[in-house]
């Protein structure tokens, strides 16, 4: 396994996204240094943020020995994750079937679950209007994705063949259920896998990176001004 002298700087919020790479960099047990990007104040905005996330979402890391030894960044959650699990050869297996799995998931999670969630959220906790056909139209698709998940999980412990960032990809977005609409108790294999997941001690740690900074935003409407009105300051 590679090792790290350097700690990867890690730019950050508390998010199902962010969790992601926080989770990964715990599992992984390489240093990392936290830099916070309040998205609620429009940290996401700064021209030294852009440089390293154009598309004006955090996560993004940089990791100062990266390929030849030079410094990297890079953004997007699904390649960080995949950048992390070949550096370091951990929870992205090398065979190339075993990593097609994971890879099918992780896609699955980035292009799925991760954006019909969130859409979810918005038009269940943030819309200005509570509009039905919004509400029923994204709850009744993760309520799908919760489906696909639970057939999966049938018979398995995790995603892929073993426990990979495809997981740790999805937990996150689970973890806000409730506020998406969704019961586990609808979903057994899912329920047993999301227990699972959560009671790893990287994990753990991982969700708990910047807790005290994690507030409801539905009642903020400056915060809600910045993270939905997408325009730069």
């Amino acid at each position: 396994m590679t090792s790290q002298t350097k700690p990867i700087e890690l730019y950050y919020w508390p998010t199902p996204n962010g969790w992601k790479i926080s989770i990964m960099l715990e599992e992984l047990g390489v240093p990392y240094d936290v830099k916070l990007v309040n998205i609620g104040k429009g940290d996401q905005f700064e021209p030294s943020f852009l440089k390293i996330a154009p598309n004006n979402r955090m996560p993004a890391i940089i990791d100062p020995e990266g390929p030849d030894g030079q410094p990297i960044s890079i953004f997007e959650s699904g390649a960080i994750l995949q950048y992390l699990g070949r550096k370091f050869g951990k929870l992205y297996p090398q065979d190339e079937r075993k990593r097609v799995a994971v890879e099918e998931w992780l896609f699955w999670q980035v292009g799925g679950l991760g954006p019909m969630a969130g859409q979810a959220h918005h038009f269940r906790n943030y819309a200005p209007e509570k509009i039905e056909y919004g509400i029923n139209r994204y709850t009744n698709e993760v309520n799908r994705l919760y489906g696909v998940m639970n057939r999966r999980l049938e018979g398995r412990d995790f995603l892929a063949d073993e426990y990979s960032i495809a997981d740790i990809a999805s937990y996150g977005w689970t973890i806000s259920h409730a506020n998406q609409g969704q019961d586990l108790n609808d979903f057994p294999n899912l329920k047993r896998w999301f227990e699972a997941i959560r009671a790893r001690p990287a994990v753990e740690r991982g969700v708990a990176v910047g807790k005290e900074e994690r507030r409801n935003l539905a009642d903020d409407k400056e915060a809600q001004k910045i993270l939905f009105g997408q325009t730069a300051r």
